[in-house]
């Protein structure tokens, strides 16, 4: 087996992990897992009524204990945050790791390394920082098909704003600064993208760049890791992210699509007896970019693994995602009357999907229909933007990647939710117009709490620390659902997020509902060496 074709066995296993997420009711857990978390080897409990697990558990999953319970107030979550930055502080000092006493090396936990002597000549570990600013750079969508993503950097930006006027980024040399965010709109344009990105770090000479969207993040990550600049959490979840030997300045931030197009393949292994006998063909509509062409090549991979593989058919159909409408490739998928549909794209085509799939019988003739993760906003499908009473969003899936969403109104006493939504109304945002609000609040956590942490290192504030304080990240995420991991590990772990909830769109109550336990694959991925001539992946 080649090292590229291993990858869906590399992720997880097929059926014990989703026994649990496949067969739950709609309350997302019994009594005895009120917050629908389980172990990875309570996920493999039969769900019909039995009360032991199964005698099959995952290969290598990893047992977690019930979470702790959400902290129910904004002081609650500091107070732990703080503990948190504490213990990875200890870590990196206790390990001795950092920069070495030459400057030549950073040194970070489980054999993580850059060799700054390769930084070209005149590259500063501190540009972008000042005794009183940080300046952050961000290419991200205001314009164009993509255009409501832009609201991801206007969250960023408030919450940015919110911690610099606590001061909370004060660090080991005494100083306070406040973040100085500067955004440009690249039109989720790859060739706008390299422009924007040469102006952010060439002439506004910001500290670290933010990039949203994959096939715009992979158009500059191999420039700004030769220029030894920190591209922190993209916005996206392609693998390529996942590199920390060739591109140890870029880091991911979400489940990864080669996991999420695995838990696709496993969910359709899991209801396999559900078709008969004959072929099943899965519809996909695929963004004609990276971002598309990793999920279907991710799909591939699982399928080659599959012990079913020889019943099941992908059938796409590409569409540029600044596309005005996708009636006619959704007309000839439907056309193939498959089993299974999965919208392998994102933004407006997210709520497309669902009122072509309502014109085209797809929703009363396809059991199973996906939207990616990227979708998750009840925004893309609540009923102000698909009409009516919303119900043509009813019964809808997704491999949600365990995110909580501003918009459901189950999360309104949760005290973050609320901190965070009062945040964005103070600036004039309203949270209930677009999901890309709930994921720049996302977004946000991991960059303030990484620049703190950075700042609490020997020699404050730099470059090389924001990295360390990200390769050796572990801390409570409060837009994840309670039992979803936040960390990564130097070499050894090099993707944020790893567990998932499956979820399942109930019109009535507008929101996406967890159906069972949350799927734990921490671990499970490999990192990637991305290949741009075939969308894949060199595993390592």
């Amino acid at each position: 087996m080649s090292n590229r074709s291993s990858i869906a066995l590399a992720l997880l296993s097929t059926s014990a992990l989703l026994a649990a997420a496949c067969g739950g009711d709609d309350s997302g857990g019994s009594d005895d897992d009120a917050n629908g978390v389980t172990s990875v080897s309570a996920a493999a409990t039969d769900t019909t009524g039995g009360s032991g697990p199964t005698a099959t558990t995952a290969p290598g999953a990893v047992t977690t204990e019930a979470p702790a319970a959400r902290p129910k107030s904004l002081e609650e979550w500091e107070t732990l945050w703080a503990k948190e930055r504490a213990a990875i502080v200890k870590r990196i000092t206790d390990e001795k790791l950092g920069t070495s006493a030459d400057g030549s090396t950073l040194e970070g936990p489980a054999g993580f390394s850059i060799d700054l002597s390769a930084c070209p000549p005149g590259w500063s570990d501190t540009e972008g920082v000042s005794d009183t600013a940080i300046k952050i750079g961000s290419t991200n969508f205001f314009s164009g098909a993509a255009a409501d993503y832009g609201n991801l950097s206007l969250a960023q930006e408030d919450l940015f704003n919110y911690y610099s006027e606590q001061g909370a980024f004060k660090d080991s040399t005494g100083k306070t600064r406040k973040i100085d965010f500067i955004y440009k709109d690249d039109g989720y344009d790859p060739a706008r993208t390299i422009p924007l990105t040469d102006e952010l770090i060439d002439s506004d000479k910001v500290f670290a760049v933010l990039t949203n969207g994959s096939p715009t993040g992979l158009k500059v990550y191999q420039k700004l890791n030769d220029r030894c600049i920190p591209q922190p959490l993209e916005s996206t979840a392609h693998p390529a992210w996942g590199d920390p030997v060739h591109h140890p300045w870029t880091t991911g931030s979400i489940l990864s699509y080669a996991t999420e197009a695995a838990l696709w393949g496993s969910f359709i292994d899991e209801h396999i007896d559900e078709f008969g006998d004959g072929k099943i063909k899965v519809a996909a509509l695929v963004a004609n970019n990276d971002f598309g062409n990793a999920y279907v090549t991710f799909f591939n991979e699982w399928l080659t693994s599959s012990k079913h593989k020889d019943r099941i058919e992908l059938i796409t159909e590409k569409v540029e995602f600044s596309t005005p409408t996708i009636t006619d490739p959704m007309t000839t998928l439907a056309a193939q009357n498959p089993q299974v549909f999965i919208a392998m794209t994102g933004g407006a085509q997210c709520t497309q999907s669902v009122l072509e799939a309502a014109q085209n019988g797809m929703q009363d003739n396809v059991e199973y229909r996906f939207l990616s993760a990227t979708c998750k906003g009840a925004s893309f499908v609540g009923k102000d933007k698909v009409g009516g009473d919303g119900s043509v969003s009813d019964g809808w899936w997704i491999v949600g990647g365990g995110s909580v969403d501003l918009n459901s109104s189950s999360n309104d006493a949760d005290a973050y939710v609320v901190w965070a939504r009062e945040q964005l109304a103070a600036n004039g945002h309203d949270y209930k117009k677009s999901g890309s609000f709930s994921l720049g609040v996302f977004y946000a956590f991991p960059m303030i709490q990484a620049l703190r942490i950075a700042g609490e290192l020997p020699g404050g504030l730099s470059r090389t620390n924001l990295v360390l304080a990200l390769r050796a990240f572990d801390m409570t995420h409060p837009m994840l659902l309670p039992g979803v991991e936040y960390k990564m590990d130097g070499n050894d772990d090099a993707f944020f997020g790893e567990a998932s909830d499956i979820s399942k769109y109930d019109a009535k109550k507008q929101e996406w509902v967890q159906q069972g336990a949350i799927v734990q694959t921490a671990g499970a991925q490999k990192k990637c060496r991305y290949d741009a001539a075939t969308s894949g992946c060199e595993l390592y």
